[in-house]
Parts: structure tokens; sequence; C-alpha cells
């Protein structure tokens, strides 16, 4: 190739001069490419494997410095494509061989992925307000011209990069005073585009991007002392094997906020007359100097410093090295005190040595960077640190040690390190910690050793923020924590002591234990006695096995902090009574993938804003529950679309509360015919009462005879006038004289009956039964009643107290309400009920319905619904006039003996509709 090839000899336009370009509107516009090697072909592309090495962490941070035109172009995403609209132009794989004509408004133009072979001065017009041009990733092989972008005086952004440049002339890009940022990656470009001059006159220049192209040595151009804005330049993934001072002199008296040599085979391929060459960073100020997957070894390193020393740089990046013997080798040696002794003076801040193969930290390794701030060791070998390893690092704020094979550390381990502030030690294989390992630490604020193997805690005090996930620990009751931020997921905690322990630390905030084994409570345990966290995440635990026990319902009291629980994934099928009731400042629950089949009001805090009970098997729900909410998630649940469902689809239509997920998701799940159906489609029409009531009445008005008429008037007037038929009988059997008394054995029960009804129910139950039937209410009375809140023995275990009851009366009348069927000391009287009456063959047991419980109900309840379908029941009456013959009845059957076996007595049982 001639000297005049080199300098860019200008390749003319087509003869025709056809403006020949296509719009293919249809294609969609394809991705830009990134590999390397599409550039002049000047000289074979370098396939070495510290390129493949680097090309990931290389193009990483090559598509950073692409966001801001990734930015713009997502602005454009909205135009046409292959159209321009005033401001913008996007022309993005549209076939072009062209620059198409744009307004002269245009300030952004993106022609990427075309055909276009030439530009010249002539392919543009003048275009004052054109700030983003893109040409980069041509199809074909591609020349630009002397002064090429001349008509385009304000230009900031200029994108060649990933092009075949076979000519690029060497005033291609005169006439840009206004440039400020230069991309040529991947253009196959030589070291002739840094001798030559090519970025003359571009006095606004700040970034020059010239990764993965073929230059060979680093000799720049004396127009490059003229580039006063330059603060970045990208020489990564090129085949430089030296750089001395001669060749970067241009640079001297600058400073660069990032000189990126990566990748390059520096150093490494040749041996270095470091007499000769220099220091390369001679009077430069560099606040990054990216070094990495270059190959050096401990000894290079070491020659590389000392050259550069006293050059100041606050970070220093040395990752993908190849220093350190690794696990098993010691044909590499591990870097020592000497390595870096040559920085001394370069006031380095930060430090990456990361994804090397360091196995040892010798002593005093880092004692020349007393400035240090950030040192990163993360994905080494390191699997020993030996004493005053980290000397002189008192200004060490943040040290990564992350997946290295470390396996215990001991209490000289990071001594030196006065300032530090996080340590970040996980993904290592550390089993155990000496105690004093991190006590003298007085700065360290944040310790993470997730992923490790620990089985003990007890070397974490004073430290706010700890994260020790993915551990073996089985427990951490013994161990007085004072952080604010604890992360435990991830282990092997089974029992709830734990939890109540933890929730004890003073100034807990959150507390992350998901994905432990927590399913025992052994032992009473009191409320916390602490303000408790303000997020607390429990979820995919087994806590159901924990309360259905009915122990430690009180592990949510004295939480008067906490905002936000997570219980997701607990297999719970119902919530404790009373779980929440003390969470005063709860707004956010999650409940979501349990088996929960209802929820009640009383479950949830009235102070609850966000609730999720997705992924649950909800049959339905009370829309009243949901209406004080922001926001709820009802999806992935069984709802059973009967009329029972019509208030929450109602409520769901009009409801301005936030509901989270897809309405499709929220779907019917019986009766078969309806399973799969949305709710929001599902017609209620036929559940509409009034007008089934109507038809009804207009149907018997039609078809009824005045003699069904005057029968339904006499069964009413028979029926308001029943209560007073009833006191006259009483009346009349007052007055006839009594028989003989009968004389037998005295009785063997010590009372006539042990009333069985939720506490909740009480008041009731004294004003509507206990005055009118308990002998020691009134002396009119003849029963002698047994109820808890009178007869039961205080101190006494409550099961003992009921098996008494039951066994010492004569019969057990169990009041059935709403609250009896989430009482479980009434449930276990019912199940001691049933019992007797299975042992002794008798009918001692007398059910009442109270209130508006229906068969249904009842039938569908684990506990009662086999007694109601093989027995006959009581219901309170409805009407005030029937209250005296029901006391009556019910007075007889209590003082009836039995008579042999599964007989009711000669009283017959009847069944009164339910008061609503």
């Amino acid at each position: 190739m001639t000297r005049e090839q080199k300098r860019g000899r200008a390749v003319g336009v087509p003869a025709s001069g056809r403006m020949d370009w296509v719009c293919a509107a249809g294609s969609p516009p394809q991705e830009r490419e990134t590999a390397g090697g599409a550039g002049l072909r000047l000289h074979s592309v370098d396939s070495s494997g510290t390129l493949f090495l680097a090309r990931g962490r290389i193009m990483g941070r090559q598509l950073g410095r692409a966001l801001g035109l990734l930015l713009v172009a997502g602005a454009v995403a909205a135009a046409s494509c292959c159209a321009a609209d005033g401001r913008r132009a996007l022309y993005r794989s549209c076939n072009l061989s062209q620059v198409p004509p744009v307004p002269s408004t245009t300030e952004i133009l993106l022609l990427s992925f075309n055909y276009i072979r030439a530009v010249t001065r002539a392919s543009f017009p003048l275009l004052e307000r054109l700030q983003l041009l893109e040409l980069g990733t041509q199809r074909t092989p591609f020349s630009v011209d002397r002064e090429a972008f001349r008509n385009l005086p304000n230009l900031r952004t200029l994108d060649l990069g990933n092009s075949r440049v076979d000519f690029l002339h060497p005033d291609a890009f005169q006439g840009l005073p206004h440039l400020q940022e230069l991309r040529l990656f991947a253009c196959g470009l030589s070291d002739v585009v840094l001798t030559d001059g090519y970025f003359r006159n571009l006095g606004a220049l700040s970034r020059l991007d010239l990764s993965k192209n073929q230059i060979g040595s680093l000799e720049l151009h004396a127009s490059f002392r003229e580039l006063g804005s330059l603060r970045s330049v990208d020489f990564s993934l090129n085949r430089i094997l030296a750089v001395c001072e001669q060749g970067l002199r241009p640079l001297q008296g600058k400073a660069l906020s990032l000189l990126n040599l990566a990748a390059n085979g520096l150093y490494s391929r040749a041996p270095v007359d470091w007499g000769r060459c220099g220091n390369p960073l001679r009077n430069m100020v560099l606040e990054t100097l990216d070094v990495s997957n270059n190959g050096w070894t401990a000894d290079i390193t070491g020659n590389v410093t000392r050259a550069i020393g006293g050059s100041q740089i606050s970070s220093l990046v040395l990752a993908h090295h190849i220093m350190g013997q690794g696990f098993g080798f010691r044909n590499i040696r591990d870097p020592d005190r000497s390595t870096f002794a040559g920085l001394a003076g370069s006031s380095v801040l930060q430090l990456d040595l990361s994804h090397g193969f360091v196995f040892s930290l010798n002593a005093r390794l880092f004692e020349a960077l007393g400035d240090l701030k950030l040192l990163d060791l993360a994905h080494n070998k390191i699997n020993r640190i030996a004493g005053e390893a980290f000397r002189g690092l008192g200004s060490v704020q943040v040290l990564n040690l992350s997946h290295n094979l470390l396996g215990e550390l001991y209490d000289s381990d990071f001594s030196g390190l006065a300032e530090v502030a996080y340590i970040d030690l996980q993904h290592n294989h550390i089993g155990i910690i000496q105690d004093q390992t991190f006590r003298f630490l007085g700065a360290l604020r944040t310790l993470d050793l997730r992923d490790n193997a620990l089985k003990t805690v007890s070397f974490v005090p004073g430290i706010d923020t700890v994260f020790l996930g993915n551990n073996k620990l089985e427990t951490v009751s013994h161990v007085d924590l004072t952080a604010s931020f604890l992360e435990l997921s991830d282990n092997r905690l089974e029992d709830l002591s734990d939890l109540y322990s933890l929730l004890r630390v003073p100034a807990l905030q959150v507390l992350i234990l998901n994905r432990n084994r927590l399913s025992a409570c052994r032992g009473g345990h009191g409320p916390t006695g602490s303000v408790g966290p303000e997020r607390l995440f429990l979820g995919g635990n087994m806590l159901q096995l924990a309360w259905e026990t009915g122990r430690c319902w009180d592990v949510f009291r004295g939480l008067p902090r906490l905002r936000v629980l997570h219980l997701n994934h607990n297999y719970l099928a119902a919530l404790p009574p009373g779980l929440l009731r003390d969470l005063t400042a709860l707004r956010g629950l999650d409940l979501s993938a349990n088996r929960l089949s209802t929820l009640s009001r009383g479950d949830l805090p009235a102070t609850l804003e966000v609730l999720d009970v997705s992924r649950n098997q909800l049959l339905s729900l009370d829309p009243g529950l949901l209406a004080p909410l922001r926001a709820v998630d009802l999806t992935h649940n069984k709802f059973i679309c009967s009329c029972e469902l019509r208030p929450l689809v109602r409520w769901l239509n009009r409801t301005n509360v936030t509901v989270f997920g897809s309405r499709a998701d929220m779907r019917c799940a019986y009766p078969s015919l309806l399973a799969g159906t949305p709710l929001s489609s599902v017609s209620m029409e036929g559940c509409d009462d009034e007008e089934a009531l109507r038809a009804l009445a207009f149907s018997l008005f039609i078809f009824s005879t005045v003699g069904v008429t005057l029968f339904l008037l006499a069964i009413l007037v028979a029926a308001k006038l029943r209560g007073l038929c009833f006191l006259c009988y009483k009346a009349a059997r007052r007055l006839l004289p009594a028989g003989p008394a009968e004389d037998g054995a005295p009785d063997a029960y010590q009372y006539d009956a042990y009333l069985c009804f939720s506490g909740r129910d009480f008041e009731w139950v004294q004003r509507a039964l206990l005055r009118h039937l308990d002998a020691q209410y009134s002396s009119r009375n003849r029963l002698n009643l047994c109820f808890e809140e009178r007869d039961f023995v205080p101190g006494r275990e409550h099961i003992a107290n009921i098996q008494d009851a039951v066994w010492s009366s004569r019969k057990v009348v169990c009041l059935v309400s709403r609250h009896f069927l989430r009482d479980g000391w009434c449930l276990e009287a019912f199940a001691a009920a049933r019992s007797r009456c299975a042992s002794h063959l008798d009918s001692a047991l007398v059910l009442v319905v109270v209130g508006s419980l229906s068969q249904y109900q009842l039938r569908r309840h684990p506990a009662i619904g086999g007694f109601v379908r093989q027995h006959q029941y009581l219901r309170w009456p409805e009407d005030l006039q029937d209250v005296g013959w029901f006391l009556d009845t019910l007075s007889r059957h209590i003082l009836q003996e039995q008579r042999g076996a599964r007989r009711d007595g000669g009283i017959p049982l009847r069944t009164v509709a339910a008061v609503a």
C-alpha cells in the first residue's frame, strides 16, 4: 500500500449520481451489530484468546456509552419507519444506498443498517439544527470523503461504528467545531488514524471511541494537543502491544475521565525496555485507567505500576488478569507487596482486581495504597488471608471478597481496615468465623455473608445491615443482635422461638425470613415487648403447621410499627383468631399462594390498605371486607359462582379500589358449567329476589281462590295468638293439684345441663336463657345449670373443666352460633359430648341453632355437619311469642330421663324458623 493510499485517497461518487433509495417500511429494523471484525481490511482481525475473553466486558461498556443514542432512538420509535417528522428522521433498515433528503429542521438522523457506500460533502444539505447523526453498521463497504460533514456545523454526536470503512479521508471530520462524541469502533482502522491528524480542529471533542479496530501502536499526532475538551478515549480490543511515554506525549497535561487500554495484550506479548519506554502517563490526571484483560502476571503488573508511579489515577481497573497461582497450581505467583509499590504516589482511590487467580493475599500486599477507598477482589481463588494483608488500608470503605474460596475467617484477617463500612463475602465456603473477626471494625455497617456454610451468627454484634441468606443456620435465638436490616432467607430455622427473639431486636426495621422451615412452636411465648420491625417477610415457610396446634397466635402482638407483612406460601388454611388484631400500623398484607377458603372482617386490621389474596382457594368473599382498601389482588382463586357471589361481582364492577391482575384471572371454579368463566362475564339476573317475589305474587293472585285466602288468614290469626294460648295453658296447669312426688334414687348428676356457648354470646345467653331457666338466677327456675363463666374451676386446664362439665350433667346443650363455629373450645366441648353419646348410647346432646345459620352452612361444617345429618336439632324461635313455649320444651327435655339406647325422649324436637 502506498503512502497516498494510507493517507486516504478519495474515492469518487457513482457516475450516475442518482439518489437511489427505497423505503422498506414493512421490514422491521434490526438490532445493531456489535461483534468485531467488520472493519477496514488493512490488517487481519486479531482472533487471540484475549480478544474473546474481553469481548463481553468491553461490549458492556460500549453499550453504556451508547445509552444516550439508545434513549434518543427510543424517542423516535413513535415516528413512522423510513420517514421524517421535522425534528427526527428514522431511516434504519430502509435499504438506502444514498442519504435521503430530510427537512432542514431535522435534529436527529438515523441511517444505520443500510447500503450507503459513500458520504461526501454533497450528501447532506445544510442542516444547521442536526445534533445526532448515526451512520454505523452499513451493510456494504463504506467511504468518507473530504469534509463530508461540513454542512452539519452544529453536529454533537457522530456514529460511524461497526462499518467497513474502506476509505477515510484525513480531512473527513473538518468543519465540525461542536462535535462532542465520535464513534469509530469496529471500523477496521489502523495506526494511520492516530498518526496522520484525522482529528484536527475538533476543539469540542470530549469522547473518542476507537475500540475493536486494528491499531497496533499508540503514536498520537501532535493535533491531539488541540483537543482541549477530550475526556474519554477508548482503545480497547485493538492490537496495541506497548504504550510508551513518547507515543502519548500529546496527551500530557490533560485530565481524562477514562483511558481504556483493555484487551490489547499490552506488555504481555513482547519484552519491554522500561528504561527507554518511560512513563506513558506522565503529567496526566486520570479518573479511570482500564488495563484489564491484558494477560498480566504479578511481574508485569509490578513493572507497569513502577513505570507509571506518580501519575494521578483515581480508579485502576486490572480485572480479568492472570495473577496468582489459582487452586492447585504454582506456575504463576501471587502478587506481593512489591506488585503495587510503584503506586505509592498515584493517589489511587479504587482498585479492581476481580476475575483472576489470586490464591493468597500476602502480607502488606496493598501497603502502598494508603488513599484507597474501594478494593474489589471478587471472582478470584482466594483461600488464605495472611497476617497484615490489609495493612496500610486505613481509608478503605468498601471491600469485595465475594465469589472466592474462603473457608474460615480469623480474628486478624481484617486488621488494618479501620474505616471499612461494607464487606462483601458472599459466595464463598465460609463455615466458621472467630468471634472477634468483626468486633474491632468500628465503622462497619454492612456485612454480606450470603451463600456460605455458616451454622452460627454469634460474631455480628453492632452491625446495621447483615445479609445471611442461603446458609445453614438452624437457630439464632441465643444471639444478641442490634441490626436494623437482617436478611436470613433460605436457611434452616424451624422453631418460632427464633422469630420471637428476632422481633425483640430494638432497632430492627426490616426482617427477611423467606424460605426457611418455620413450622414448630415449642413452649410458651409471650408478646415480643418491642416496637418491632416495619417490614416483615415470612414467605415460603410452613406456618400452618405451627398455628394449627393453637400456639404462637400472639407472635404479632406488640408490633406497633409493622407496616408490611408477607405471609405468602405458608399453606395457611385459615388465619388464627386475633392474629393481626394488634397490628395498628399495618398497611400492606401478602397472603398469596396459601389455601385460604374464606376471610372474615375480624381477620384483617382496620388500617389495611393493600391486600394480596391471589392464588388461594377462596370460594366467596364479603365485599364489605374490601371496601376500605386502596388496592387488592383476587386473581387465581376458586370462586363458587352462585347467587351468594352476587355482592362481590357487583362490587368488582363498581368499585374505585385498584384491583391488581387481569380480570380474566378472576374466574369461577364451580359449578362445572361455569368453570373458567371470568367473574365479569357471569350473569346474576336470576338472583334478583325482588323480581322472583313479584312473579310469585302475580301467579298467586291469578290462581288463588277465596278459600285459600281465608285459610291463610286463619293461619295468620292463629299464629298471632299462639303465645297467648300457651300462657293460658301454663296458668291452667298451675291451678291443677300437683301429683305425688316420685320416690326414687337420688340424682346421679351434679347438673341438669351444661350450657356450651361462645364467650362472645354470653350477654345474649344470660338474657335469653339463664334468667329464665337457672335456679341461681331466680327462685322460680327449677334447673341447675353449668356454664363456663361461673362453674369452671379457675387455674385448671380448660379441657379438664370441659370434660367434667360434660360427664357431670344430665344433658349437654350446645348453642350453635357463628361465634360457636369459630370457637375451638366450643367445638372441643361438642366433640366431648358426642363421645359421651357414643359410649352410653344415649341422646344427652341437644343442639340449639341460634341466628341465621343455614342448613347448608351447618352441613358443610366439618364438626357439626355429621351430627345434623343424622339427628334432629332445635332452632331458637324467630317470634318472641314462641320463646316461652321453646323454654318450656327445652326444660322438659333436659329433665327427662333417658330410656334405652338411641332414644330422644318423650318430647319431640321441633325445628323453628331461624332469626335473620
